[in-house]
């Protein structure tokens, strides 16, 4: 090992500092003598000695400490020039030399094709915030491209998503990268395993995936990976759930990556047998007893079936050990009828009943399985009396999916062919924690068994009846049906984050579109039933904060409603048309209804506060709030008026909501995300796309988040994200955020999702000051 140079065989887990993370990892690894392909790091002193010599260092500093994160074209010109700086210097000759030497040694001389990573101080430790910022590059062939590529993984340090993220945690130390060079594995399957459930924290089993040629492809997320499910005690697989891939990425004839389409056949087939599952599954454990921790592990298998391990890291995001859950069918035991994304968890078992519109719910029995081409908010009373539901369209975001959850209602949605394959009458088991339809009843062997459990049970609940940890971030949870008010009240929860008025809306309405309603002069029924409805939801509450959410119905949704078409315009893309705030404008006499509802429900119960959602001007909202305090709404006190943060411009427009008394915000993380990577939410077909945790969707989040604290106002975050994924509360965490509302059955996983978070800021905060 020089000061430039270290050999992977070499390293250990205390040489991150020098090396940083991942490049320790990989040495702790080997040296154990897990299998990692060879390699070498160049350090992340040959990094800032080449900043040194190349007289840039100074520059360096002067440019990071002068960025405004929150100015987008300052700091998409400031990453420019500072990444151009680095370039500018390259490889200096000495430094060229001794890696060109040790590119040699790797066995294939300069035709060697070599992996070449970024391996940042901080990345793939305990915390790994930093994972996947920096550059990484496969199938990387000769001296003048490995130069290349390694100039590149050090211009990666200063990234436009790097440099924010240090100015948001107040890094204020000179950045250091190291560079990873290992022999490339000619990967004809790789994927990603855990040796824990990562999603539900049980210590009982663990998770692999898989998908054909080069990993990348499960890591970003641009295909559908097989899924094993491996009991950790008898070695035997629980469950395998074959995905679907239309490319690989493999090595191409050029010796570099090269994306090539899949035969449909082999795309939907079975990646890894079961003798190569159980082996991955004995590797992950042994490197979590080598570890002492859960470990999040890349692997990659070649033509021969050795199997190599690139990345090994902690699994961060754990909470208490989980319930052990009951095996699934046994493979070849029971036969999938249809498969889809596994929308609401809990299994149901009765007989089939396939619906063309909500016209006909009179023929769904009750405890029967809906099955529909997709769902709209009229299809409510009758998905009310289902067992369990189940859709040819729609992703994990649809109406379908938030519906089911609500309800506690097993879902499986986006299966392409439920209502040309499933016939009326026959019998099934759905399950929705895996997305999978069966033909008759194996509930017995599936994991919840007799339908979904309920919410003080299945949330509250932790491993052990221990008083609920206490936080400094507010946990709230969604709500949209006030039949369950009362149960879910009786969760430690601080109120109510969300509570969705299109649900009690459609019941209130019969049916019928709201501006019909007003022409056949039945408002004073319509406010009567609506106050009756949120009635009982804030008492049980009370004195806890519950906020409503006024109507965001789209143009499509109202026009299905008796009477809709004659009042609702056609729109191409209704999901960015005539909706929220905007409709308020456009027509307030339906919405000065829900206001007077309002006002009667806060003269008996004044927790009742006012969230208006997708806000996009400022002339807009302006115009929404003046009808609000010209109504009997307005004049109440200690009304709080939020607004949604769900259209990407209130990250800009968050001071001047303020300046109107905005007293807070609440991230829509459904739709924050589809407008900010341009993916429509309801879409079976781009599913793979859409993606909360994408790293724009986090730095706008960020940004949301930071300029709300700065302005004095609250921030929230009510989307699906933290009640799919309750690691994904950790981010908001470290973001500094107010408040997270969650689905009801969720409120366990994500108290000590935070719980874990909080005490992790804590702990890295001591560190920080010991170390000055």
């Amino acid at each position: 090992m020089t000061a430039a140079i270290a050999w992977i065989a070499e390293l250990g887990i205390g040489d991150a500092e020098v090396v940083g993370g991942k490049g320790a990892n990989l040495g702790e690894l080997a040296r154990a003598r897990f299998p990692v392909p060879d390699g070498f790091v160049v350090t992340a002193t040959a990094f800032t000695d080449a900043m040194r010599d190349g007289g840039v260092s100074e520059r360096l500093r002067s440019l990071a400490a002068g960025i405004d994160v929150d100015d987008p074209v300052a700091l998409e010109k400031a990453s420019a020039a500072l990444q151009a700086a680095v370039h500018e210097v390259g490889v200096p000759a000495d430094l060229r030399a001794e890696v060109a030497d040790a590119y040699r040694q790797l066995g294939g001389g300069v035709t060697q094709a070599v992996a070449v990573r970024s391996s940042a101080a901080g990345e793939d430790g305990a915390d790994t915030s930093y994972a996947g910022m920096n550059a990484t590059f496969t199938n990387v062939v000769g001296t003048d491209e490995l130069m290349r590529a390694i100039v590149d993984c050090w211009a990666s340090v200063f990234g436009q998503r790097v440099v924010a993220y240090r100015a948001g945690r107040e890094v204020t130390s000179d950045p250091a990268i190291a560079v990873v060079v290992q022999a490339m594995v000619d990967s004809q399957r790789s994927g990603i395993m855990f040796s824990v459930d990562p999603s539900t924290g049980d210590r009982s089993r663990l998770v692999i995936e898989a998908a054909f040629g080069l990993g990348e492809v499960v890591v970003s997320g641009f295909v559908e990976p097989d899924t094993y499910i491996v009991s950790r005690d008898k070695r035997s697989i629980l469950n395998a759930r074959v995905g679907h891939q239309d490319f690989q990425i493999v090595r191409g004839s050029d010796g570099r990556d090269a994306r090539v389409g899949l035969d449909p056949a082999v795309g939907a087939s079975r990646v890894l047998s079961d003798s190569e599952v159980l082996a991955l599954a004995d590797l992950a454990l042994r490197v979590e007893a080598h570890y002492g921790s859960p470990q999040d592990m890349e692997w990659a298998m070649d033509s021969a079936g050795t199997i190599y391990l690139v990345q090994s890291r902690p699994i961060t995001t754990l909470g208490d050990p989980a319930g052990t859950p009951a095996a699934a069918p046994a493979p070849g035991t029971s036969k999938v009828l249809v498969a889809g994304l596994a929308a609401s968890p809990g299994v149901a078992v009765g007989k089939v009943r396939v619906l063309t519109g909500p016209e006909d719910g009179a023929d769904l029995r009750d405890g029967e399985v809906l099955v529909a081409e997709r769902t709209t908010p009229d299809w409510v009373p009758t998905m009310r009396r289902a067992s369990a539901l189940v859709t040819d369209s729609g992703g994990l975001t649809c109406h379908a999916a938030i519906v089911s959850r609500e309800l506690s209602v097993p879902a499986v949605v986006g299966t392409r062919k439920a209502t040309t394959v499933l016939r009326s009458g026959e019998l099934v088991t759905v399950d929705g924690a895996t997305g999978e339809v069966y033909a008759g009843d194996v509930s017995a062997g599936l994991s919840s068994g007799g339908g979904a459990t309920a919410v003080t049970a299945a949330a509250q609940a932790g491993p052990a009846a221990a008083a609920p940890e206490p936080l400094a971030t507010r946990l709230y949870v969604n709500l949209a049906f006030p039949e369950r008010a009362a149960e879910v009240a009786a969760l430690d929860v601080d109120g109510v984050g969300l509570l969705r008025a299109e649900f009690m809306l459609t019941s209130a309405l019969g049916g019928t579109h709201p501006k019909k309603l007003i022409a056949d002069g039945d408002s004073a029924g319509f406010v009567d039933r609506m106050t009756a409805a949120l009635l009982e939801i804030t008492r049980p509450f009370a004195p806890r904060p519950v906020v409503y959410r006024s109507t965001d119905f789209r143009t499509n949704e109202f026009r299905a409603l008796d009477g809709g078409d004659e009042y609702e315009p056609h729109e191409e893309n209704p999901m960015i048309g005539l909706r929220g705030c905007y409709r308020y404008i456009r027509d307030p006499e339906v919405f000065a209804l829900e206001l007077e509802v309002l006002a009667r429900v806060r003269d008996e119960t004044p927790n009742l506060h006012l969230m208006i959602p997708f806000v996009r001007t400022l002339w807009e909202l302006e115009a929404c709030l003046e009808a609000i305090d010209a109504s009997p709404l307005g004049a109440q006190k200690g009304l709080h008026r939020w607004v949604m943060a769900e259209v990407p411009s209130v990250a800009y427009r968050i001071p001047e909501y303020a300046a109107l008394g905005i007293d807070g915000v609440s991230i829509g993380s459904n739709d924050l995300t589809q407008l900010v990577l341009g993916v429509d939410r309801d879409s079976e077909t781009c599913t793979e796309l859409f993606d909360e945790a994408d790293a724009a969707v986090l730095d706008t989040i960020r940004r949301i988040v930071e300029a709300s604290r700065a302005a004095g106002i609250t921030s929230s975050l009510c989307g699906q994200a933290p009640s799919n994924r309750p690691e994904f509360a950790e981010h908001l965490v470290r973001f500094g955020i107010t408040s997270i509302s969650v689905n009801p059955d969720a409120v366990g996983a994500a108290r000590r999702t935070i719980a874990a978070a909080e005490r992790r800021v804590i702990v890295d905060a001591a560190r920080r000051t010991r170390a000055q």
